[in-house]
């Protein structure tokens, strides 16, 4: 047991003890034991009229109208290594902090280093790149070259080879057949000489020889041509023809090479170029990320160092200052303008219908108690704030801002204030103790005195605030009502309920539940919120009724249990409760309200 519990037992066992002797005493007193005036003590509230204020008061702190938030714009967690003191003049471009990046110019250099190489893999692949698509285009015109001389040749043997070869052939068969007659006719004049002795017979033989030899190369001059024509020429013309269609062939797979060479060398100088980008990107970044380490006045004025709202999950926050360690886009500093100030509150969801923009309110800051300011509500949050549930998980608030109508040099940022915002000012009304009306299902209740005894009232109730709340019908102005339920009290809901009073409809109130057990939790929930939001001297008054109130439904609960033979288990846990959730200050008046309840009873029984 922590030392909190450990330190609260004592306390709850002497209220267990002083609250049984309580109602020991009431019990004895109404049964004649102990001196029966002491009956006459006053257990209710009488119904007063007159002038109802409903307001909601609540504190709050003052914040500037405008001002210029400096936030940590460092990756993860970082720490302050200097700053400039809180409430210090500046001026625009003054330096006001300076984070720790001694782990960021680390990571820069290997960086540096990472971003040179991936420049130096890029550069060589984009060379590459170039010399290989130069390649390829040196390829593709070599073939482009080569088919072009193929439809050359093939041109130039269909269109002049061809005939040229058809007319030698032609004209060597010419020659032959004139070689022919002239070596036919050469023998004619020999055959005349020889007859008439003037050739020999060797050169007769000679000149049939050369009539022959003529005759045997002209034939076969004829059957070159027929050669030349029906084999020779056909396969040239084929085969310049083979060739041309290869040329086209090598040209087609030369290109298609050059592309899928090509491929290779541009995936790489791309993939190399992005790398190239990404690295000089988180170069760049972390130099972006060191120069903001140093943070600067964008204009002149005060220094602020930033409260988080709302802390962690346990409600506290870390404090600004030297070797602090910040977060990402946490606040670090504000700067705030002339332009005015808000009083910045959190109400309660109880609350929050009451409040609207536009309605006037009443500001007094503790540091400035001997003045008061006017104020109206400017904004009111339509959700509730996140950052109170860590705090207490069933407490929902309403961030609430006051704008300042008049503001003084002697107002500060963070100053700690009290906040009235009027609702509704009654010239004329009924009203009683919000502790005096009670709920059962839909109904609002009160018990009235009636000679000892008490009479169950339905009453229409209106407007409330955390004392009083307004009697529309159902109550008479001079009767007395309890500030406490008898024992007898059911919140359970009867079959047949009679008809409301006046036959008003009943629970026109905004009340959600028991007046008397809302008022109680709500002013404790305020004070387990903030022991840093106490309550100003209006609330102190305030307590010292509901404390009142709350030492007399002791008394009246004690005589019930008294009754039922012994004290309720049930009514003790929810006596714990309340008790808990008291102030140090209210715990000691309910202690003495008790102790003081226990010696009237005790002079009352001697007197008798």
């Amino acid at each position: 047991m922590n030392k909190k519990n450990s330190g609260m037992q004592p306390v709850w066992v002497v209220l267990l003890v002083t609250s049984l002797g309580g109602a020991l005493w009431w019990g004895l007193g109404r049964t004649g034991w102990l001196y029966r005036e002491s009956a006459a003590a006053v257990r209710g509230a009488t119904v007063q009229r007159g002038p109802l204020r409903i307001s909601v008061v609540e504190r709050g702190n003052l914040k500037a109208a405008d001002s210029l938030v400096l936030k940590s714009e460092i990756e993860g967690n970082t720490t302050i290594l200097k700053l400039v003191a809180e409430g210090t003049l500046v001026a625009e471009g003054d330096l006001l902090c300076e984070l720790d990046v001694t782990a960021l110019i680390d990571k820069r250099f290997q960086q540096d280093i990472a971003a040179r190489n991936a420049n130096a893999s890029f550069v060589k692949s984009k060379q590459n790149y170039e010399i290989q698509e130069s390649q390829n285009d040196s390829d593709v015109k070599r073939a482009e070259q080569a088919l072009r001389f193929a439809e050359i040749d093939l041109r130039k043997f269909q269109e002049g080879e061809r005939s040229a070869k058809s007319a030698e052939a032609d004209e060597a068969i010419k020659l032959g057949e004139e070689e022919f007659i002239r070596a036919g006719e050469k023998l004619d004049w020999s055959l005349k000489l020889n007859e008439k002795g003037f050739l020999t017979g060797t050169e007769l033989e000679a000149d049939r020889l050369s009539l022959s030899r003529a005759k045997i190369q002209l034939e076969q001059k004829k059957r070159d041509k027929d050669l030349l024509e029906r084999f020779q020429l056909p396969r040239d013309e084929a085969e310049l023809v083979s060739k041309l269609e290869e040329a086209e062939r090598e040209l087609v797979r030369v290109k298609l090479q050059a592309a899928a060479r090509i491929v290779d060398y541009e995936a790489d100088r791309s993939t190399n170029e992005a790398k190239l980008a990404l690295e000089r990107e988180k170069l760049s970044k972390l130099e972006t990320q060191i120069s903001k380490s140093k943070i600067h006045a964008p204009r002149a004025g005060m220094v602020v160092y930033a409260i988080e709202e709302g802390g962690n999950r346990y409600g506290s926050s870390t404090p600004i200052k030297e070797g602090a360690q910040v977060r990402e886009r946490q606040d670090i500093l504000t700067i705030p303008s002339a332009a005015g100030m808000i009083a910045q509150v959190s109400l309660h969801e109880s609350v929050l219908k009451q409040i609207e923009p536009g309605q006037s309110a009443t500001i007094k800051v503790d540091a400035l108690a001997e003045r008061e300011f006017r104020g109206r509500v400017k904004f009111v949050a339509p959700m509730a704030d996140q950052t109170s549930f860590w705090a207490n998980p069933n407490l929902r608030v309403y961030r609430t801002e006051v704008s300042v109508e008049e503001t003084v040099a002697e107002m500060r940022p963070g100053m700690s204030c009290a906040i009235e915002i009027l609702v509704e000012e009654i010239h004329d009304t009924l009203f009683v103790p919000v502790q005096s009306i009670f709920r059962r299902g839909e109904e609002n209740l009160a018990f009235v005195e009636r000679g000892g005894a008490h009479e169950e009232r339905r009453v229409e109730v209106g407007r409330y605030n955390d004392r009083w709340v307004q009697v529309l019908a159902g109550l008479a102005e001079g009767e007395v009502v309890l500030l406490a339920p008898p024992a007898s009290f059911s919140r359970e809901v009867e079959e047949s309920p009679e008809e409301p009073v006046n036959g008003a409809a009943p629970a026109v109130a905004p009340l959600a539940a028991g007046a008397s057990e809302r008022a109680q939790p709500f002013a404790g929930e305020r004070r387990a919120e903030g022991g840093a939001r106490e309550r100003g001297a209006a609330e102190r008054e305030r307590g010292d009724a509901r404390e009142t109130s709350r030492s007399e439904a002791g008394r009246e609960s004690g005589h019930g249990e008294l009754e039922r033979g012994g004290l309720d288990p049930a009514r003790a846990e929810e006596m714990r409760k309340r008790f808990e959730s008291m102030s140090e200050e209210e715990r000691t008046k309910a202690m003495e309200a008790f102790r003081g309840g226990r010696r009237g009873g005790t002079e009352g029984g001697a007197g008798g």
